[in-house]
């Protein structure tokens, strides 16, 4: 892979103002990015300066200027310090006293290892251009100039941004945008280049552990064609995979790269080695739906405010669901794993009650603030948008497919969004989603998108699964163990009550989160014990469970009920016409 294209600097405007940044890290272990911002040709007497607070994939406000420390500035030429002020909470204005050149000096603290964020140790550096770079208000389409310095001669840079002609570690960013949509890996990371369709892709992996990078390589080849031929190309001229082992989980999704954050032994075992495909598979998708294909909230970025959409369970939801599709087609696993992977997402959806309580499209509205800050209620209150978006996008595949035989799916919906609004990256309204699945599907979808987008009624699975031969299947234990409706865990020598699941025979009794468990019918119990416990009792016996509430002795009466499926699967049925196994085959094969 051609690791930078080559910029001529010259190219740059010498009328209007021109940003540069230099970003250094003389002293790793000290976590602290030092980062100078050149503004010249500045013609004003004040130089205004905003942190961003959030990223784009990340729909959370973070607060990336708490990070931001030792902040100073001075005149480039004088050298005499400028007076600056901080005027909210992540901006910075600066008395320029006539200067046509300003210089900024600040120091970033990066010990948050993740892909949103920034991390820097004596091993890397790696940085998001959200969590790390000021934007000035009205020059956010300014190309700007980046000069990294590493700490050591031997530390590569891993990036798509291009190249500065004749310079060193000198990159340009087209627009703010641009930087904050390239992370920048910089250490002694392991570079491995491969070809796909004619285009270079680089995979850099920084971490230890058990990957197999030729394996890794191989399937992600796969997953990139088969990507490639549901949209009809790439639209890229290179693509970077950035991937951390360590203990962690995650994705964010770049234009031209993604970062991966994954266990760093967790590619031995099969299922974990899967996972990490799907993760791959998703932020690869995204590439496509939602960095080019995007809700139109979310077609110029606000970084300083919360971004409201009541798409995201396309942008992500759907996404999620070709996750688990695309390496079925890729043949990285095969259809009886899809569909065991497809009965565990199921089983996390119909296992949480707030799917009941809070509908799809409010999900993704109040991903602000939820999602991302989950409390002892949340499962009883919201629903994710990324898993009952799956659920929705798996139903509206079905339904286009079996309309019309499997000759229209869910792909030509992908497919008709990327020619009307991808190409020219110009957002959709929620209503022209709409009418394009409509489109597609042929059919009158009021109903389904009232139903499961706005408000919160049950998803019908069997009704879309009957057409392909397929039902759901409710597995309970062997024991049929009473319901009780809480989730305990030991801490520190306490049992804790992490979750009670709201109208269960636990929170009816008035059992809460965070009470202290200590017996039930007068006999100690732990949350390792809990279940064995609850095999002595039948339906409808009452037990007396004792508790610590806020330091007070209380006990609660509870009347076990019927036993809950402990799992769902997806099964074929028993019997299935020909026009049902054509309908599977279309659709998994």
């Amino acid at each position: 892979m051609t690791q930078v294209i080559a910029i001529d600097r010259s190219n740059l405007s010498q009328t209007v103002p021109t940003i540069s940044y230099r970003v250094a890290m003389s002293q790793p272990n000290s976590h602290l990015f030092e980062v100078t911002l050149q503004v010249k040709n500045w013609h004003s007497p004040s130089l205004d300066l905003k942190m961003p607070v959030w990223t784009p994939g990340s729909y959370l406000v973070r607060e990336y200027a708490k990070q931001v420390q030792d902040f100073w500035a001075k005149d480039s030429n004088s050298g005499l310090v400028l007076h600056s002020r901080k005027i909210a909470k992540n901006h910075w204005e600066i008395n320029t006293n006539n200067s046509t050149e300003v210089t900024v000096n600040y120091r970033v603290f990066a010990n948050e290892l993740s892909v949103r964020t920034n991390h820097l140790d004596d091993s890397h550096g790696y940085f998001n251009g959200a969590a790390l770079f000021y934007y000035i208000p009205n020059l956010e389409k300014q190309p700007i100039i980046i000069k990294i310095v590493p700490p050591h001669p031997d530390w590569n840079i891993s990036t798509t941004l291009p190249l500065v002609a004749g310079e060193i570690n000198v990159f340009l960013a087209k627009d703010f945008d641009a930087l904050v949509d390239s992370p920048v890996e910089i250490g002694t990371q392991k570079i491995y280049n491969f070809d796909v369709l004619g285009k270079p892709h680089q995979l850099a992996i920084w971490g230890e552990g058990n990957i197999d990078p030729e394996r890794v390589i191989d399937d992600t080849q796969k997953i990139i064609e088969v990507e490639a031929k549901l949209f009809g190309s790439l639209p890229y001229d290179r693509y970077l995979f950035l991937l951390h082992l360590a203990n962690g989980y995650g994705g964010l999704e770049h234009k031209d790269s993604c970062s991966l954050i994954y266990s760093r032994f967790g590619f031995r075992k099969k299922e974990k080695y899967q996972d990490f495909m799907q993760l791959v598979a998703h932020e690869f998708f995204h590439l496509w739906n939602i960095k080019r294909i995007r809700p139109k909230e979310l077609e110029f970025f606000d970084y300083e405010a919360e971004n409201y959409t009541t798409s995201l369970w396309f942008a992500e939801g759907t996404t999620s669901y070709y996750d688990l599709l695309l390496p079925l087609r890729a043949k990285i696993y095969d259809m009886a794993t899809f569909l065991s992977n497809l009965s565990k997402e199921i089983t996390r959806y119909l296992n949480t009650y707030g799917r009941k309580v809070q509908p799809l499209a409010e999900s993704s509205f109040d991903t602000w603030i939820k999602l991302y800050r989950p409390d002892a209620n949340s499962a009883n209150s919201q629903i994710s948008y990324y898993l009952k978006g799956e659920m929705v996008s798996l139903l509206l595949d079905l339904l286009i497919r079996s309309r019309h035989q499997n000759g229209r799916s869910l792909d030509d919906v992908m497919r008709q969004l990327w020619q009307d609004f991808g190409k020219e990256e110009v957002g959709y309204t929620s209503q022209q989603l709409e009418e394009i699945i409509t489109t597609i599907a042929n059919m009158d979808l009021y109903d389904f998108f009232n139903k499961y987008l706005y408000n919160t009624e049950e998803l019908p699975f069997d009704e879309y699964f009957q057409p392909f031969g397929l039902k759901l299947k409710a597995i309970y234990d062997e024991e049929k163990i009473p319901y009780f409706g809480c989730r305990l865990q030991s801490e520190y020598g306490k049992e804790i009550i992490k979750f009670v699941e709201a109208n269960s025979p636990a929170a009816i009794a008035g059992i809460d989160a965070g009470n202290e468990l200590l017996a039930i019918n007068g006999i100690r119990t732990t949350a390792e014990q809990l279940i064995d416990r609850l095999k002595d009792y039948r339906v409808n016996d009452i037990i007396q469970v004792t508790v610590f509430d806020r330091d007070r002795l209380k006990t609660r009466s509870v009347t076990l009920a019927q036993p809950q499926p402990t799992r769902y699967e997806v099964v074929r049925l028993e019997s299935i016409s020909e026009v049902q196994k054509q309908n599977l085959v279309g659709w998994l094969q």
